[in-house]
C-alpha cells in the first residue's frame, strides 16, 4: 500500500522481475542463435560457455551479475593456472553478451558489470616470422612432401596472407584473373573481401593442375582438406623450423611488406583487418631494415659528422685548475 501511495505498481514491478532472463536462459534463446547465424568461430565461444560461464553463472540472473562478480571471474581464472590471454577471453566473452543485452534492451539490463575491468597484460604473444633464407628451406621442404598439395598451399598463404581456412577452401569460381582479385566470400568477420593477385600468385595458380571446384582440394576426395597439420608439421621439422606456426605465415607476409616499405594502412586492406592496431602487431622490422635506417640517419647528418673528431687523441684536453 505504502508503494502504491508513492505511485509505484508493485504488480509491474514483480513482472519486469519474473521477465528477467537467467544468464543460461540468455545465451541459450539470444545469444548462440545470433552467434551461430555468422561467426565461424561460434563453437569456440561454446566451448568457453560450456567449461567456464555457465556453471558459474548459468542460474543467476542477468540483472544479478554485479563488477565484482565480473573481477572475481576474471582475477580466479588467472589463479588457477591459465595464462593471461585465457583469463581476458572470459572477459572479452562477457562484456560482448552484456554489450547485447544492452542493445537488444534485454528487461532489467541497466548496465554492462564488466565496464572499467581492465584486461590483463598479456606477455605472450608469440612474434615469428620468416627471412628469407627460412622460407626458402621451407618451400624446398613443402615440395618433397608426401601431400602434393602443399607445395601449393604454403606459397599460397605467404604470397597473399591470408588465413588458412580461407586458402583451403578457396574455389576457381572466386577467383577473377581478367581483374586480378581472389573474392573470399566468407572471411572471420563474415564479410567477403578482395584480396588483389600479385605475379607470385598468377604464377602459382596457373601451375596449378583445375580439377573441381576448389583450388586446393584433398586429391582422394577432391573436397577441401579437414586438416594439414600432419604434412604441415614433417615440411616445418625437416626444414629445421618446428617453431614456426601456419599462422606465423600470415605474420610473415605482412612483416615483409612492412620492410618493403608499404604502409599499415596497407597491410590493414590486404590482410582484411577491421582495426589498424590488429595489423601493428604485424609490423616487426627486420634488423636489416634498422639498420638501413640508422645508416639514413648517418647519411643526413654527413657534414656535420665530417667536421667532428674522430679519434680521442683529436679531442683536446681541459685545463684543470689545481
Amino acid at each position: 500500500m505504502r508503494q502504491v501511495e508513492l505511485g509505484e505498481d508493485p504488480l509491474s514491478k514483480k513482472a519486469e522481475l519474473r521477465a528477467v532472463p537467467t544468464f543460461a536462459q540468455f545465451i541459450e534463446d539470444q545469444y548462440l542463435p545470433h552467434v551461430r547465424s555468422y561467426k565461424k568461430s561460434w563453437e569456440t565461444d561454446v566451448s568457453l560457455l560450456k567449461n567456464h560461464l555457465l556453471p558459474r553463472f548459468g542460474t543467476r540472473y542477468m540483472d544479478e551479475l554485479s563488477r565484482i562478480d565480473i573481477v572475481k571471474m576474471h582475477s580466479d581464472r588467472r589463479a588457477s593456472g591459465a595464462a593471461p590471454g585465457s583469463a581476458n577471453r572470459l572477459l572479452i566473452m562477457m562484456r560482448y553478451i552484456f554489450n547485447l543485452a544492452l542493445r537488444w534492451e534485454v528487461t532489467g539490463i541497466k548496465g554492462n558489470p564488466t565496464k572499467n575491468v581492465p584486461l590483463m597484460a598479456e606477455d605472450n604473444k608469440k612474434e615469428r616470422y620468416l627471412n628469407e633464407d627460412e622460407a626458402r628451406r621451407l618451400y624446398e621442404a613443402v615440395c618433397e612432401s608426401e601431400n602434393a598439395m602443399l607445395q601449393y598451399i604454403v606459397p599460397m598463404l605467404i604470397l597473399t596472407g591470408a588465413r588458412k581456412r580461407e586458402v583451403l577452401d578457396a574455389k576457381w569460381e572466386d577467383f577473377d584473373f581478367d581483374r586480378r582479385l581472389w573474392r573470399i566470400p566468407t572471411t572471420k568477420l563474415g564479410k567477403p573481401r578482395h584480396v588483389p593477385l600479385s605475379d607470385g600468385v598468377m604464377n602459382l595458380l596457373s601451375s596449378m593442375e583445375r580439377k573441381g571446384d576448389w583450388v586446393f582440394a584433398n586429391p582422394k576426395t577432391n573436397k577441401p582438406f579437414v586438416s594439414i597439420f600432419c604434412a604441415w608439421n614433417t615440411a616445418r621439422t625437416k626444414a629445421g623450423l618446428s617453431d614456426v606456426r601456419v599462422h606465423d605465415l600470415q605474420h610473415s607476409f605482412a612483416s615483409l611488406l612492412i620492410n618493403s616499405g608499404r604502409s599499415l594502412y596497407e597491410v590493414q586492406k590486404l590482410l582484411g583487418h577491421t582495426q589498424i592496431k590488429t595489423s601493428k602487431r604485424y609490423a616487426h622490422l627486420a634488423p636489416e631494415t634498422l639498420l638501413a635506417a640508422s645508416n639514413a640517419a648517418t647519411k643526413a647528418v654527413g657534414s656535420i659528422m665530417g667536421v667532428m673528431p674522430n679519434r680521442v687523441v683529436d679531442v683536446p684536453l681541459v685545463a684543470v685548475q689545481g
